[in-house]
């Protein structure tokens, strides 16, 4: 009998765990292309600018509320600019 028909058992990124894990990694960065996560950034901050400075424009100043949605509006447009270019 020879060596070369043995199998491991167990480990090795074999069963559902392991599968998963495999697909995540290699399916992360190939659904957008080295431009897509960095064109989703340049669209949240132009949105957050906009949103920025017609706040300062409207209230003469920010707050913390502004901060906050600012921060919202930028990740919103990140996650839809991700969702329109898969």
């Amino acid at each position: 009998m020879s060596g070369g028909g043995r199998r491991r058992q167990g480990g090795g990124g074999s069963g559902p765990a392991g599968g998963a894990a495999g697909a995540a990694g290699a399916g992360g960065g190939a659904r957008w292309g080295a431009g897509g996560g960095a064109g989703a950034a340049l669209v949240a901050l132009a949105a957050g600018e906009l949103l920025l400075r017609h706040c300062v424009r409207r209230f003469g100043g920010v707050t913390g509320d502004v901060f906050g949605g600012v921060e919202e509006t930028a990740a919103t447009a990140a996650l839809v600019a991700l969702a329109v270019g898969s």
